[in-house]
C-alpha cells in the first residue's frame, strides 16, 4: 500500500499472525558428476602432502557463472604452493574441452617437470580418456578427492568463494561480459591481491621472490 516497512518489522507482524515466509531455494547447477564409469584415482594429498615449491601440486575445479538466461562454467587450475591461478577457461558447457583447454594453457605457461601432482574432484571431465592422456604425456600424476568429501579440494572451494565474493557476482549479460571481468579480476588476483597463506604477498610477487 506504499508504506515503508523494514524486513525486521515485517517479520514481527508476520510472527504475530503466525505467517511463515516460503523461501525458494536458488537453483545451483551440478558441476561434478562422480557417478561416471571412467574410474578414479587415489587421493595423493591425504594426510597433508608437504608442498615446498611451485609446480609440485596443481589443484583444479569447475564452478558455475550466472548469465541472464543460463549458466556458463569456469574451470581453474591453481598452483597450491604460490596460490597463483595458472590456467582458466569459461565456456557455455561442461564438456571435457573446458578442462582440457585450462590444462593445456597451464602446461604451456609453466612447463612443469615430471612427478607434478594434479588434484581435482572425481568429475567425468577430469576422468576422461583424453584428459588423462595429456597428463600421462606430461608425466603428471593424477590425484582425486575421496567420494563425497568436499574438504578434499577445499583450496579450490576457497578460491572460488573469494572470486565470487570480491566480484559481488550475481549474473552477467553475456559470456563475453563474464570473460572480460573475470580476466581482469584474475590478473589482479595473481599480481596485486595479497594472500595470507603466502605471507601477505601476491602470488606473482611470491614466485618472483623464490627465484631471487
Amino acid at each position: 500500500m506504499g508504506y515503508p516497512c523494514s524486513r525486521e518489522k515485517t517479520k514481527k507482524f508476520m510472527d504475530k499472525i503466525n505467517l511463515i515466509a516460503i523461501q525458494p531455494k536458488s537453483f545451483k547447477p551440478r558441476t561434478t558428476d562422480s557417478r561416471n564409469r571412467l574410474g578414479y584415482n587415489d587421493n595423493l594429498l591425504v594426510g597433508g602432502a608437504k608442498v615446498t615449491a611451485c609446480n609440485q601440486v596443481w589443484v583444479g575445479d569447475i564452478t558455475y557463472i550466472g548469465l541472464e538466461k543460463r549458466f556458463a562454467y569456469m574451470s581453474v587450475l591453481m598452483d597450491l604452493y604460490s596460490r597463483k591461478i595458472i590456467g582458466w577457461t569459461i565456456e557455455l558447457d561442461m564438456s571435457e574441452s573446458l578442462v582440457i583447454e585450462t590444462l593445456t594453457k597451464a602446461i604451456s605457461a609453466r612447463q612443469p617437470g615430471p612427478h607434478l601432482i594434479h588434484h581435482s574432484d572425481r568429475g567425468g571431465q577430469y576422468a576422461s580418456t583424453k584428459y588423462r592422456s595429456i597428463l600421462t604425456r606430461a608425466k603428471i600424476r593424477q590425484s582425486m578427492s575421496r567420494a563425497g568429501d568436499c574438504y578434499d579440494n577445499a583450496f579450490m572451494e576457497s578460491c572460488f568463494g573469494t572470486i565470487k565474493t570480491e566480484l559481488e557476482m550475481t549474473s552477467y549479460g553475456t559470456i563475453e561480459d563474464a570473460r572480460r571481468e573475470l580476466e581482469e579480476y584474475i590478473n589482479y588476483y595473481n599480481a596485486i591481491r595479497r594472500h595470507s597463506s603466502i605471507d601477505y604477498q601476491s602470488p606473482t610477487s611470491f614466485e618472483l621472490a623464490l627465484k631471487n
